[in-house]
C-alpha cells in the first residue's frame, strides 16, 4: 500500500464512520437536519434565499430500504441503488442542497491574467482540501467584483472543480481572498452543522470521486454537472463526531505524507532492483548487445513497413481479419523523446520506455507484430478424454518445461491453434509458455495463441519471457489474469528479422554451454 491508498482508505473509513467511535451521548444528526430546516424556513421568510422546489428528506423505512419524499410534491421513492455504503444509526442521508446555503457556478469565461490583484483560484489551484496559491494569476478589483457578483467567496466556503480534472475541492482559509475561476462552483455550508473540512473529506473519499466520475459527462473533457452535484448525497455524522473526524485526519495526514514519501523511495528501491535484474538479463539479447549490428540486415523499420503491407494483403484476400490492423507508430522525435502515433494524435511514452537500443531497431506493439487469438471453454460434453477429434488444451497443467501435454480432446473445435503458434497461459498461472508442435488444437480461455510469419516467435517469446513480471502486475478479476489488451499492448524491443533470428540462434548456444 503506497502514501496515497493509505490516505484514500483513511477517507472511506472517515465518510463510512469506521474511523472513529460513535457516542450515545452525541446528538445524532436528525437533530441538525431539522435545525437546518427551521433556519432555511427563516432565511427564506427574509428573502435571503430561495425556497428548493426540489427539497427532500431521505429516511428509511420499515422494510430497511431508503426512501426520499419531495416536500413540494409529497412523491416518495425508493432509492436504494443511490445509496453507496450503510453508515451509523446516529448518522444521516441529505442532498448537498440541503445542507448549504448555497452552490453557484463559476463565470463560463477565462479571466486573463492581470499580474497582480486579487488571486483568481482555477482548477489547478484546488489542491487536497486546501487551495494552492503560490502560482496563480491575479485579476484586478474591477474584474474580482465583476466574476464575484452571484457570490463573494468567504472563509469556510468550498471551491469545487468541476472539470479538467472533476472532484478536486479546497476550503477557502481566513484571510484567503480570491476570485472564482473557470470551472469552479463555489459551495456554502450551514457550518454550524456541517464542517467546511468534513465535506470536503467527504468529497474527496474514493467512493465520492467514483461516483463523481461515473457521473461526468462529456467525452473530451469529463465535467460534472452542476444539477447532479446540487443532488449529491452526503452522509451526515452529529457535529461532534465531524470533529473528531476532522481531527483524527489532521493528525494522521502529515504521518501518511511520511510514509508516502518512504514509501516511494522503497517503491523506487525496487523498480531500481527489478531494473538492474532486467538489465541483466535482456543487457545482450533484448538492448541489441549479444549480436552485433549488420547494415545489410535492414531496420526494424522497413521491417514493419514490410508486416503493415503484408497484413493489408492478407486482410484484402480475406485472409485476416480487418481487426489486426493496427495504425500505432513510435518513434523517437527530434526532442530525444518517444512518442507514440495513432491516427492523428501524438502521446508521449518516453516514461513507458525500459531501455535504449540500437538505431537500427524499433519500438513496437505486439499488436503490430502478430496475430493474437484467444481462447474458449467447451462444455464437458464437447470433449473426452479417449482421443477422439484433436486436442484441448485448457491451461497451466498442459505445459510442462516447454512442452505440450495431451490429456483432452474435442471433435467440436471453435478456436484452433495451428503448428508453430506461440501458446502463452494468461489466467491463473500467468506466462507458462510453449510452441505448438502438435498441429491443429483447440484452447481454452486461459490460454492465448501467438501466430506471426513477419516475426521470429522464438524472439517473441524469449523477451516475452524476461518481461512477464510486468505483465502480472496488469493481472486483474478474482482469478489472476491478463486480458487480450494487455498482450497486445506489450512493448517490444524490434530488431531486424535477421538479427532476431541471430539473437535466437546465440541464446540456444549460450544455453547449451550453460547446461554442460
Amino acid at each position: 500500500m503506497n502514501g496515497k491508498q493509505l490516505k484514500n482508505s483513511i477517507l472511506q473509513w472517515a465518510i463510512q464512520g469506521k474511523l472513529v467511535p460513535q457516542d450515545p451521548n452525541d446528538e445524532p444528526a436528525s437533530v441538525l437536519l431539522e435545525r437546518i430546516r427551521a433556519e432555511k424556513t427563516k432565511l427564506i421568510k427574509e428573502k435571503k434565499i430561495k425556497k428548493d422546489k426540489n427539497e427532500s428528506i431521505i429516511y428509511r423505512g420499515e422494510d430497511n430500504s431508503y426512501y426520499e419524499k419531495f416536500l413540494t410534491t409529497g412523491e416518495v421513492k425508493c432509492i436504494d441503488e443511490e445509496i453507496p455504503f450503510e453508515i451509523p444509526v446516529t448518522w444521516e442521508w441529505v442532498r448537498l442542497t440541503y445542507i448549504t446555503y448555497l452552490i453557484e457556478d463559476c463565470p463560463h469565461s477565462t479571466a486573463k491574467d492581470e499580474g497582480k490583484g486579487y488571486p483568481l483560484v482555477r482548477t489547478p489551484n484546488i489542491g487536497f482540501g486546501r487551495l494552492s496559491l503560490n502560482c496563480v494569476h491575479r485579476v484586478s478589483e474591477t474584474v474580482y467584483n465583476q466574476r464575484n457578483v452571484r457570490a463573494v467567496p468567504q472563509t469556510s466556503d468550498l471551491i469545487f472543480a468541476r472539470e479538467a480534472p472533476a472532484g478536486n475541492i479546497a476550503v477557502i482559509q481566513e484571510g484567503e481572498q480570491v476570485c472564482l475561476g473557470q470551472r469552479t462552483v463555489l459551495i456554502r455550508p450551514f457550518t454550524q452543522y456541517i464542517l467546511s473540512d468534513y465535506l470536503a473529506y467527504y468529497i474527496l473519499a474514493p467512493s465520492s470521486q467514483q461516483n463523481l466520475v461515473n457521473k461526468s459527462s462529456g467525452t473530451t473533457v469529463p465535467h460534472v454537472n452542476l444539477s447532479d452535484f446540487r443532488r449529491y448525497l452526503i452522509a451526515l455524522p452529529p457535529i461532534k463526531e465531524q470533529r473528531n473526524i476532522i481531527d483524527k485526519i489532521s493528525m494522521a495526514l502529515p504521518w501518511i505524507e511520511k510514509y508516502g514519501v518512504f514509501s516511494n523511495e522503497l517503491q523506487n528501491l525496487n523498480i531500481g532492483i527489478n531494473d538492474l535484474l532486467k538489465k541483466s538479463i535482456l543487457q545482450e539479447a533484448i538492448q541489441g548487445k549479444l549480436v552485433p549490428q549488420i547494415t545489410k540486415e535492414g531496420t526494424a523499420q522497413e521491417l514493419l513497413e514490410q508486416i503493415r503491407q503484408e497484413k493489408q494483403k492478407l486482410v484484402r484476400e480475406g485472409k485476416l481479419k480487418k481487426s489486426v490492423l493496427t495504425d500505432s507508430v513510435i518513434f523517437k522525435g527530434d526532442d530525444n523523446k518517444y512518442w507514440e502515433k495513432k491516427g492523428k494524435t501524438e502521446k508521449d511514452i518516453t516514461d513507458k520506455i525500459p531501455f535504449e537500443i540500437p538505431d537500427s531497431w524499433a519500438w513496437s506493439r505486439l499488436s503490430s507484430l502478430v496475430v493474437l487469438l484467444s481462447g474458449r471453454d467447451l462444455e464437458p460434453s464437447q470433449y473426452n478424454s479417449v482421443s477422439n477429434g484433436i486436442p484441448y488444451m485448457t491451461g497451466a497443467s498442459n505445459f510442462r518445461n516447454g512442452n505440450l501435454i495431451k490429456n483432452r480432446w474435442t471433435e467440436t473445435p471453435i478456436v484452433i491453434s495451428i503448428l508453430g503458434d506461440l501458446l502463452i497461459t494468461c489466467k491463473g498461472t500467468i506466462g507458462e509458455m510453449s510452441f505448438n508442435t502438435i498441429g491443429d488444437i483447440h484452447i481454452a480461455r486461459q490460454i492465448m495463441a501467438l501466430r506471426g510469419s513477419f516475426v521470429n516467435l522464438e524472439y517473441i517469446q524469449y523477451y516475452l519471457s524476461t518481461n512477464i513480471q510486468e505483465l502480472q502486475k496488469q493481472a486483474n478479476s478474482m482469478i489472476p489474469g491478463i486480458s487480450r489488451d494487455t498482450l497486445l499492448n506489450a512493448l517490444v524491443p524490434l530488431p531486424p528479422l535477421i538479427e532476431q533470428v541471430r539473437i535466437v540462434s546465440k541464446i540456444k548456444q549460450l544455453a547449451s554451454i550453460m547446461r554442460g
